[in-house]
């Protein structure tokens, strides 16, 4: 890449670098899609980057590479998206300085692998704790006839996940540059890519196990029940397969939305007939 772009990337100012993950943080579920959920609003948050990294009409294939990597698959408690951000941030820069020695893919690794762990932090915290207390303490407002309830329940809610976002996207590019630099010098980048993704695959696995609940009712007489034969043999079996059936179908080319179309379809006759269920 041209000096000019990465001279630029670290010479802007830290808290409007921040900023910008901070709003991508903030703006997690803007344009949410069924197909790949927050991508969008996480190129957002990162595309300002991606722009003083890669300046030069030369290196637009270099840019769209990097667009594209952003739009992959991202799904997080919102609030905690930022502390992603600025860690891709800071890695993207380092790919950016380093394309010969730096594998790329370890950034979507490390994308994959913090989702579950972050997310199952922050939706305790955020949906779990905080939306209670702050809904709890509106609720009781509003029903005594007060107009403070819904923004006390407001002003909670931003008085948290505001500084938490802010500090996130900080942390995340700070301790990202460190991150990078050490394992650099330790030559660990093959050994945290492996653990990466392994991580990342269990994050799937996870998903596909607990997001995909279908089941078959067939049963022959009252000793054999389907499901039950098939869990004996492997949980969770029908999830898999139509996990895998769907990636088999994304990599022909269909387009998402046709899929959508396809399982609403058949979803309808295979209930219909007793086939297949949702859990």
């Amino acid at each position: 890449m041209s000096k000019k772009g990465l001279e630029a990337q670290r010479n802007y100012p830290l808290n409007k670098k921040v900023s910008e993950y901070f709003w991508g943080g903030w703006c997690m579920q803007a344009l949410w899609n069924y197909e790949r959920q927050m991508n969008t609003a996480f190129m957002w948050g990162m595309h300002k980057t991606l722009d003083r990294l890669y300046p030069d009409k030369e290196e637009i294939e270099k840019k769209k590479e990097r667009y594209n990597a952003s739009l992959e698959f991202f799904n997080i408690t919102p609030q905690l998206g930022a502390f992603v951000l600025g860690l891709a941030g800071a890695m993207e820069e380092e790919y950016a300085e380093n394309p010969d020695t730096f594998d790329p893919k370890m950034i979507t690794s490390i994308k994959t692998a913090l989702m579950g762990p972050l997310s199952g932090i922050g939706d305790s915290l955020f949906q779990g704790t905080i939306r209670i207390i702050a809904m709890s303490i509106g609720i009781s407002l509003a029903q005594q006839g007060s107009i403070l309830g819904p923004i006390i329940a407001m002003l909670i809610s931003i008085a948290t996940s505001f500084p938490i976002t802010w500090y996130g996207a900080k942390l995340g590019y700070t301790k990202g540059k460190e991150f990078i630099q050490q394992i650099a010098k330790s030559n660990l980048f093959d050994k945290v890519m492996y653990g990466c993704s392994v991580a990342g695959l269990m994050v799937i696995g996870g998903m596909t196990a607990s997001l995909v609940n279908i089941t078959t009712p067939l049963q022959y007489g009252d000793t054999l029940v389907v499901q039950n034969l098939l869990d004996g043999i492997l949980p969770k079996m029908i999830p898999l397969a139509l996990t895998f059936l769907m990636y088999k179908i994304v990599k022909k080319g269909i387009h998402p939305i046709w899929i959508v179309l396809i399982c609403f379809i058949a979803g309808i006759a295979l209930d219909y007939f007793g086939i297949l269920a949702v859990a």
